[in-house]
């Protein structure tokens, strides 16, 4: 087994991809492995990881209601995510995902600007996402986004955190003082 160290002196390229390309396939599937893992604590099965990508579809996440995205550092695919309207001012994030051993290479960053650049695109003036308690690195980049923590604006079975940020519109952001609730 090789162990490989990514380090923060690269290149991001975030762009659109489909949802079923092999590249973006597989990052889903880490996604899965790694939030499904966590939640479960445990390593979660190949046959777990096909039926939670089965309950998942792609709905929404393609024009014209939507965009998916895959990030690559240096050439390799590293981060993915989706945005999809909720209603047409309003998107929703979902599938935000950085390997792990790309984090803190700008690549959360990056996959965040690309996202909003789509929701804008879409005609979205905010963006909204729920994630859960357990996801500490996320919810900590979503707050240096800019992202504010807001009340429930769903009903998720995973959903224990909900965040906003305005991307459009002259109105002041409320995301500019973000904290992370406990």
């Amino acid at each position: 087994m090789t162990s490989e160290q990514i380090t923060a002196t690269g290149t991001w390229q975030v762009a659109p991809e489909p949802f079923t390309t092999p590249d973006a396939t597989a990052l889903r599937r880490a996604y899965y492995a790694e939030v499904a893992g966590r939640y479960w604590r445990r390593s979660v099965t190949d046959a777990e990881i096909d039926q939670g990508l089965r309950d998942d579809p792609a709905d929404g996440l393609a024009a014209p209601t939507g965009c998916f995205v895959v990030g690559r550092y240096e050439g390799r695919p590293l981060s993915c995510g989706g945005i999809r309207l909720l209603d047409p001012t309003t998107a929703e994030l979902t599938r935000v995902y950085v390997d792990p051993r790309a984090r803190g290479t700008g690549g959360g960053a990056a996959l965040l600007g690309a996202l909003e650049d789509a929701g804008r695109e879409l005609g979205a003036e905010r963006i909204r996402l729920d994630t859960r308690s357990d996801l500490v690195e996320a919810r900590r980049l979503y707050a240096r986004q800019g992202y504010a923590e807001i009340p429930a604006y769903n009903r998720g079975p995973y959903a224990e955190h909900w965040f906003e940020k305005r991307i459009s519109g002259t109105g002041g952001n409320p995301a500019q003082t973000a904290r992370i609730n406990p």
